[in-house]
């Protein structure tokens, strides 16, 4: 049996590789000349399933209006006639209960968690290396009533089997010592020590690497332009380089999936939530920290890849827009030397944005379609390096004819129906 993956991000090319070891033929189509060029290719770095809580939470209608008018909110919207994010956006505000809320929680780690074990399998077996540290990674907050709603989630959490400790101050600075200098803006922290880091971007042009080994072939620079159809089955997916065919279609095109769908009658609700990163060559490693890091506050994330430190957050809703807003970047870069002054020359940043396809529930979107032949493995958020391999190995069981290792229950498109 042929598959065809659309998409060589690292959720396309780690579903291409669980599906080469099953024995299949494998083909991953992408526009882009290698792999990992675009969403993946300098996000925050962080295996984060500890970052399971959904953005739509109680919490989150309140600060997005606290947040409404200012350039540095840590979300943006840009209120404009946009009837695909008025649409997410209602579904979104759906999500917020505090029981929607624990069900997506738990959706979310079901994948998150199942993806991390995947992964260090899959480090072991194969000995892939990608400047990854698995230390953990501490959460820090400044405010303590946001310290205090973190800590009711951490019980939670533990109950769905994501193992996390809150610490005081004094514990946040023996973790990572360079927190120091912010000590006394600092209410306390949450340790996940199961959570890792590293460099998303190295870990999938590695991985493909170990797929094209097994027989994967990639057909880089090759534009999609539609899905043909006869029926309740794809026949082919036409390209700028002609018609392609297989037996089954693995769509995992990130924020670019709806526009796919869309002319199929498959609407998917996945909008982009545009992100930032900035990476720093370090000039004084010693001032710059060596745990991976989420400071609550700003919304951002610190992870050290080798002789760099990445910093990437904030999300700007600007739909399809993949231009680079200086000043946002500039404000990652900014916060990041406030808090560790010292450790780069800001004149050797390099700045970059990414689309981050978000569903409204924070959820992927993993399953078959109504479409005999056609699945989908996308939607996955913030949280995409933490869930490809993991949704890449149930998506590759279940295109194979096999039982995935984990419940697909609630995690396909119709929950939207």
């Amino acid at each position: 049996m042929k598959v065809l993956v659309l998409g060589a991000g690292v959720v396309g090319v780690a579903a291409a590789y669980y599906l080469a070891r099953h024995g299949l033929e494998v083909e991953v189509v992408d526009r882009q000349p290698g792999p990992a060029l675009e969403t993946s290719f300098a996000n925050g770095g962080q295996i984060s399933a500890s970052h399971a809580e959904p953005w739509a939470n109680p919490d989150t209608p309140r600060k997005i209006l606290k947040w409404m008018g200012r350039k540095d909110a840590p979300l943006l919207f840009h209120l404009r006639l946009d009837p695909a994010l008025w649409a997410w956006g209602l579904r979104f505000l759906a999500n917020c209960p505090a029981a929607r809320a624990r069900i997506n929680i738990e959706r979310t780690l079901r994948v998150a968690l199942y993806s991390r074990t995947c992964l260090a399998e899959l480090r072991a077996e194969t000995g892939i290396a990608y400047d990854q540290r698995t230390a953990g990674i501490l959460h820090f907050y400044r405010d303590p009533q946001e310290y205090d709603h973190a800590a009711r989630q951490v019980g939670l959490m533990a109950d769905l089997g994501c193992r996390r400790e809150t610490v005081d101050v004094d514990a946040c600075i023996a973790l990572e010592p360079t927190l120091a200098l912010v000590r006394n803006q600092l209410a306390g922290g949450i340790f996940s020590p199961d959570d890792e880091s590293g460099d998303a971007h190295l870990f999938t042009r590695r991985l493909a690497d170990l797929a094209a080994g097994l027989g994967v072939v990639f057909r880089h620079g090759v534009t999609i332009r539609g899905l043909a159809r006869e029926g309740d089955r794809i026949t082919g997916i036409a390209t700028d380089a002609g018609i392609l065919t297989a037996d089954r279609y693995l769509v995992a095109l990130g924020s670019y999936s709806p526009l796919l769908l869309r002319p199929l009658g498959l609407p998917l609700p996945i909008y982009p939530a545009k992100g930032y990163s900035v990476t720093l060559p370090l000039a004084r490693p010693d001032l710059a920290p060596t745990l991976s890091l989420t400071d609550d506050e700003h919304k951002l994330v610190f992870s050290r890849l080798g002789e760099n430190l990445r910093v990437a957050g904030t999300a700007e809703m600007t739909g399809w827009d993949t231009s680079l807003n200086e000043t946002r970047a500039r404000l990652v870069l900014n916060q990041a030397l406030d808090l560790f002054p010292g450790c780069a020359d800001p004149a050797r940043a390099t700045l970059w944005t990414g689309l981050r396809p978000k569903t409204p529930d924070s959820v992927p979107i993993l399953g078959a379609t109504r479409l005999r032949n056609l699945f989908l493995d996308t939607g996955h958020g913030t949280l995409g390096w933490t869930m490809a391999c993991g949704s890449g190995r149930a998506m590759a069981d279940l295109l194979a004819g096999r039982e995935p290792e984990i419940d697909l229950a609630g995690l396909g498109m119709d929950r939207f129906s």
